[in-house]
């Protein structure tokens, strides 16, 4: 009856164990699928962030661009204000010179009049007014001075003449400049209002093409974060995966060392039977010896010895079934010496994704900031990750990191670099992670 038990303590753990052993195999092709799934979709983050930046930079171009015909566009309106100015004193200087010329006109007008009159008479009346001057002169220093007086007034005539057609001159020159200074402002000013024209069309399209890299790069920032959801959601995934795994681990070696435990006690069980059926053949043979004995009358010193045999023969198994018992002590001690060497270097977390990021507004949102706990971060010490306490060791690959920042799950180390160049080339990693302390 005992061993029926036992036998069915060991038929339940087998099932048991392969049950252990089919679901373990389960997750472990679940946290395969969750990691490969994590990784296309932090393919496609690192393809969207290369997006961004790549749009970016072309975002920045036409702002510099834009900037220069912002400059250009203000500088042709001051310009065209100038000009404006210009060819308003211009056209005012032009009226002032057609009135001075009109006024010319007309005093040359008057005197060309005033001198027609004194020419013609004098070609009417001047043979006889000679003649009445020499004859009414009382000597010839009076006539002298009347033929002078005649001289002068021809000469006076003559100036005039020469003055008024100079006059004339400068005015047609004057009034000559100044209308080709005049169309010369028109024509800048025509020839400015012309570029600022074109400047502006060259500003509206480039603040069209400014405002669809603004649209491109939110379409690809809301694709980042998307993919980002993905990533943290298959982060979140394959921590919960290994979590079943370890308890589905730690479930087969209990099962495993119970089965261990029944086995033994299977075989204690199996010594014990045997003991016993020597023991009752021992019985039957010493009732029919002691029953020849009594029917021959022989010596009974035979059937001492034979019990004597039987218990030095069970003392014999039980001394090697104890030593079975120490031999399996000894190997569980021997196990566990290994396991404690084994975890020497901490406490085992479990192989966890590595990234890299900096300190600058690409990674962070804004650029300078201190980490989540407080404190500057530091190359080769600082790592973000939640789950643990701020302070807590981490030893990954050989060196030793603080736990001071956060933005990534449990089970996904983001590991502080010193530029955004070197956080780019440390790209995405996975290594084995232990908790110091």
């Amino acid at each position: 009856m005992k061993s029926k038990k036992v036998l069915s303590l060991l038929l339940a753990c087998a099932v048991t164990l392969s049950m252990g052993t089919t679901v373990f195999a389960s997750t472990e092709d679940q946290i395969a699928a969750a990691q490969a799934q994590k990784q296309e979709a932090q393919a496609g983050l690192a393809q969207a962030q290369a997006n961004i930046s790549g749009l970016e930079s072309k975002k920045q171009e036409l702002e510099s661009y834009l900037a220069e015909l912002n400059s250009q566009y203000n500088e042709l309106t001051d310009s065209i204000s100038q000009l404006s100015i210009e060819a308003a004193e211009k056209e005012e200087e032009l009226k002032n010179v057609k009135a001075q010329l009109e006024v010319a006109k007309q005093n040359a007008q008057d005197q060309y009049e005033a001198m027609k009159i004194r020419i013609q008479y004098m070609y009417e009346h001047g043979g006889s007014t000679m003649l009445e001057m020499l004859l009414s002169s009382d000597n010839l220093s009076d006539f002298m001075n009347q033929a002078n007086n005649v001289a002068t007034i021809s000469t006076y005539d003559r100036n005039m003449l020469k003055k008024y057609e100079e006059t004339q001159e400068a005015i047609k020159t004057q009034e000559t400049q100044v209308e080709e200074e005049s169309a010369s402002i028109g024509n800048l000013l025509t020839e400015k209002s012309s570029k600022q024209q074109e400047v502006q069309n060259l500003v509206a399209s480039t603040s069209d093409n400014i405002n669809s890299y603004v649209n491109q790069i939110s379409a690809s920032q809301e694709e980042a974060d998307a993919l980002m959801a993905q990533v943290n959601s298959a982060d979140s995934s394959i921590s919960q995966l290994m979590e079943e795994a370890e308890q589905e681990k730690a479930a087969a070696a209990e099962a495993a060392a119970a089965q261990e435990t029944a086995e033994a006690a299977q075989d204690e069980n199996t010594d014990e039977e045997t003991d016993e059926e020597t023991d009752v053949v021992d019985e039957s043979g010493d009732a029919s010896e002691a029953q020849d004995t009594s029917s021959g009358g022989e010596d009974t010193t035979y059937t001492e010895d034979t019990s004597s045999t039987d218990s030095s023969d069970y003392s014999e198994d039980t001394s090697s079934d104890s030593a079975t018992a120490e031999e399996t002590s000894s190997s569980s001690s021997d196990t566990s010496s290994s396991e404690t060497s084994s975890s020497s270097q901490g406490t085992y977390l479990g192989n966890f994704k590595l990234t890299g990021y900096c300190n600058c507004a690409q990674c962070c949102g804004t650029a300078g900031n201190a980490t989540a706990s407080g404190t500057t971060p530091v190359a080769g010490r600082t790592v973000a990750m939640a789950g643990v306490p701020f302070g807590t060791k981490l030893l990954i690959n050989g060196n030793v990191y603080t736990v001071e920042d956060l933005g990534t799950p449990y089970g996904h180390v983001d590991i502080y670099c010193s530029s955004h160049s070197e956080a780019l080339s440390f790209g995405l990693q996975y290594a084995d992670v232990y908790q110091l302390n």
